[in-house]
């Protein structure tokens, strides 16, 4: 059986090809997990680009990103999409994230949260600055994600310790 990081856990690093929206050019380039140690990161993992629930999601964390980045966080979304495709819906949402491409669910599945012939279910995942894994919600469905109020006050406590 599959071991999946949990809460407490380290989680190994990985690597990703992704870009962000900045000053409307899309800057591509490969995320490496291990280059955030030192600082929190929120993981949201969605199913695809412009679908309505991702595209409510990801325009909140976007909206959001600079109260996040005040408590110390950077986010990074992520989803089976190509990083083209991760282009095209930054730029039609404004959405300031790195958009990382898992075309073949490697990180889904590192995660446990890949499904067969479907892609991934939404999760978040919080990883404290020193790379262990501190808080997960999966949903089940998919219908709802957690907000960024939620995932301000996961940060805040993580950052008070």
């Amino acid at each position: 059986m599959a071991s999946f990081p949990e809460p407490g856990e380290h989680v190994p690093d990985f690597s990703l090809p992704g870009g962000r929206l900045t000053e409307g050019h899309f800057l591509r380039h490969d995320y490496e997990l291990c280059s955030q140690r030192g600082r929190p990161l929120v993981l949201a993992f969605y199913p695809g680009d412009g679908t309505p629930v991702c595209t409510r999601q990801l325009c909140s964390y976007s909206h959001a990103l600079d109260g996040l980045s005040d408590l110390g966080a950077e986010v990074w979304a992520i989803s089976p999409q190509d990083v083209s495709s991760h282009e095209a819906f930054a730029r039609r949402h404004d959405l300031r994230m790195p958009l990382l491409a898992d075309t073949d669910l490697v990180v889904a599945r590192m995660f446990g949260i890949a499904l067969p012939g479907l892609g991934l279910r939404r999760s978040v995942f919080l990883i404290a600055a020193d790379g262990t894994l501190r808080w997960k919600h999966v949903s089940w469905v998919g219908a709802t994600f957690q907000s960024v109020h939620k995932l301000k006050g996961r940060i805040a406590a993580l950052t008070e310790h």
